[in-house]
C-alpha cells in the first residue's frame, strides 16, 4: 500500500518539464519578444514594396450654381430679347488612375531589403536570447523551491530534535543528572532553531513567489530535476568552441553588423541615379447650362512617362548621410568583439563555476557524512557520561548546517551547470523539452513575406538594381539572409 501511495505520488508531482513546457507557452517576456521579432520581419516586407508598383485612384464630383447681379439678356439678329436668365449652373465630375514604378534606384532599394533581412535575423537571435534567460530563470527558481523546500524540512527536523533534547533535559534535571546551566542552553538553541524554521518559511514563500512569476503557476511537489550532464561540454576548450557558434549575443551582434554595412551601401547609393516610370489614365465629365456642354461629354486621356534623375547638388545632405552610416557600422564592428569578450567571460565564469560547484558538492557530501557519524557518537557518549548537553546540542547544530550546505551546494551544481549550457546557447526547449511544440519564427517570416504585394518582375527588378550598386557584404564575410 505505501508503494502504492508512492507510485501515485510520484506520477502526479510536477516535472522541470513541465515547468519549461508552460513558460515557453506563456511567459510574458518571451510572448513580448515574438511579438517585436514578428514586427521585424515586416521590415522585409517593406523593404520589398521598392520593387513592386504603386496604384493610386482618386475621384471627384463638383457642382456650381452662380447668381448674376443684372439679369443676362440674350437678343436675335434684329435686337429683339429671346430670354433672360439670373443665375447659370455647372457641374462636373471626373477620375483617374496612375502606375508608378521604380525600374532603378542605384543599389539603394536592394541595400535597404538586405538589411531588413539582417535585422530579421539578429531579431531572431535575439528571440533566442530571450528564450534561453527565460529558460534559465524557470530552472532557477524550480531548483530555489526544491532547495528551499528542504531547507525547511531541515529545519523543521531540527525543531523537531531539539524539543526532544529539552524534554530529555528537563526530566534529567528533575533527577539531578544535569544542571539548570544544561537546561537552559537546550532551551537557547530551541529558540534559534524556531527563529530559523520561520526564516527558512519565509525564503520558501519568496521562491514560490518567484517561481509563480516565470513559470506562471504556483508550485505544487515538484519532482527531483533531471541531470544536465548529457548536454555538457566534457571541456572548456569545446565549450569555448560552441560559443563563437551558438552564443546568440554573438551573433546577433554579427548580423546588426551585417545590416550596418547594406546601410552603408544604401547611403552611398543617394549619389546614383534614379529611373522610374509612370502611366496615368484620366476621364472627365462636365455639364454647364451657360456653354451648352451636356452631361455625358467626355475628355479622356492617356499618359506615360521614363524619368531619370541623378542628384547634383544636396548642399553636403548625401555626404553626411554616408559618413553616418560609416560610423555606425564601425560601431557595429566593435559590438562584436564586445558580444565575443563577454561570451567568453561568461561561459569561462560559469565554467569555473561549474568545477566549484561540483568540487564543493563533492566536500558537503563528505561532510554529511562524516558528521552524522560524529553525531550519533557524540549522543552515546552522553548516555555513559562522557559527553555534555552542550556537545551534543553542537553536534546537532553542525549537523543540521551541513545538511543545509548539501542542499544548496546541490542547487548552485545544477545552476551552474545550465548557466554553462546558456553561455553556449544550446539551453533551448529542444533539448530540455523536446516533445514541447516549439515556436517557429521562419513561419511567421514566411506567412508575410510570400502572402502580400508580390509581382512576377520583381525578382528581374532586383537584379537591375544591383547593377553597379555598391557593395552591402561585411569585410571578410558572406551576407546571410532571412529565407
Amino acid at each position: 500500500m505505501g508503494l502504492m501511495m508512492g507510485l501515485v505520488s510520484t506520477a502526479q508531482a510536477e516535472t522541470l518539464t513541465d515547468a519549461l513546457a508552460l513558460a515557453y507557452q506563456t511567459n510574458p517576456s518571451l510572448q513580448g519578444q515574438r511579438a517585436n521579432q514578428r514586427a521585424t520581419d515586416e521590415g522585409v516586407v517593406q523593404a520589398k514594396t521598392a520593387f513592386r508598383p504603386t496604384v493610386n485612384g482618386s475621384a471627384s464630383i463638383s457642382g456650381t450654381h452662380t447668381n448674376y447681379a443684372d439679369p443676362v439678356e440674350t437678343r436675335n439678329i434684329l435686337g429683339q430679347v429671346t430670354s433672360t436668365r439670373g443665375h447659370a449652373d455647372s457641374a462636373g465630375s471626373g477620375a483617374s488612375l496612375s502606375l508608378g514604378q521604380t525600374l532603378y534606384a542605384g543599389g539603394r532599394s536592394s541595400a535597404n531589403l538586405t538589411a531588413a533581412e539582417a535585422d530579421v535575423l539578429a531579431g531572431r537571435e535575439d528571440l533566442r536570447s530571450v528564450e534561453q534567460s527565460v529558460l534559465g530563470g524557470v530552472i532557477q527558481s524550480y531548483v530555489d523551491v526544491r532547495r528551499d523546500q528542504e531547507r525547511l524540512r531541515i529545519a523543521q527536523e531540527n525543531v523537531n530534535v531539539l524539543s526532544r533534547q529539552l524534554e530529555e533535559s528537563n526530566a534529567r534535571f528533575e533527577v539531578g543528572e544535569i544542571t539548570r546551566t544544561d537546561v537552559a542552553q537546550s532551551e537557547a538553541r530551541l529558540a534559534a532553531a524556531r527563529a530559523s524554521l520561520s526564516s527558512s518559511q519565509a525564503l520558501l514563500a519568496a521562491s514560490r513567489a518567484a517561481y509563480a512569476a516565470v513559470v506562471g503557476q504556483n508550485p505544487t511537489d515538484l519532482a527531483p530535476e533531471p541531470s544536465l550532464k548529457a548536454l555538457l561540454p566534457t571541456s572548456v576548450e569545446q565549450a569555448f568552441d560552441l560559443v563563437d557558434q551558438n552564443n546568440p549575443s554573438v551573433q546577433s551582434a554579427r548580423y546588426a553588423e551585417q545590416a550596418a554595412a547594406a546601410r552603408v551601401a544604401a547611403a552611398k547609393a543617394l549619389y546614383r541615379p534614379t529611373v522610374s516610370a509612370r502611366a496615368g489614365l484620366g476621364w472627365d465629365a462636365s455639364e454647364n447650362n451657360s456653354a451648352g456642354r451636356q452631361y455625358g461629354d467626355y475628355d479622356r486621356s492617356l499618359s506615360g512617362s521614363i524619368t531619370a534623375s541623378v542628384p547634383i547638388f544636396t548642399g553636403g545632405l548625401n555626404g553626411s548621410q554616408v559618413r553616418v552610416a560609416k560610423e555606425r557600422e564601425n560601431a557595429a564592428r566593435i559590438a562584436v568583439e564586445g558580444a565575443k569578450r563577454a561570451a567568453l567571460q561568461q561561459i569561462s565564469t560559469a565554467w569555473n563555476n561549474l568545477l566549484a560547484s561540483r568540487a564543493n558538492l563533492i566536500s558537503n557530501e563528505e561532510q554529511v557524512r562524516a558528521t552524522k557519524i560524529a553525531f550519533e557518537g557524540v549522543r552515546q557518549e552522553q548516555q555513559v557520561g562522557l559527553r555534555t548537553t552542550l556537545d551534543v546540542l553542537n553536534a546537532q547544530l553542525e549537523l543540521a548546517n551541513a545538511e543545509v550546505a548539501l542542499v544548496v551546494a546541490r542547487r548552485d551544481e545544477y545552476v551552474a551547470s545550465a548557466s554553462v549550457l546558456q553561455a553556449m546557447g544550446v539551453l533551448n526547449v529542444a533539448n530540455l523539452a523536446p516533445d514541447v511544440e516549439r515556436y517557429d519564427p521562419v513561419k511567421s517570416y514566411d506567412k508575410v513575406n510570400h502572402a502580400f504585394g508580390w509581382v512576377p518582375w520583381e525578382p528581374v527588378l532586383q537584379g537591375v538594381d544591383k547593377l553597379g550598386a555598391p557593395s552591402t557584404k561585411v569585410k571578410g564575410e558572406t551576407v546571410a539572409t532571412a529565407r
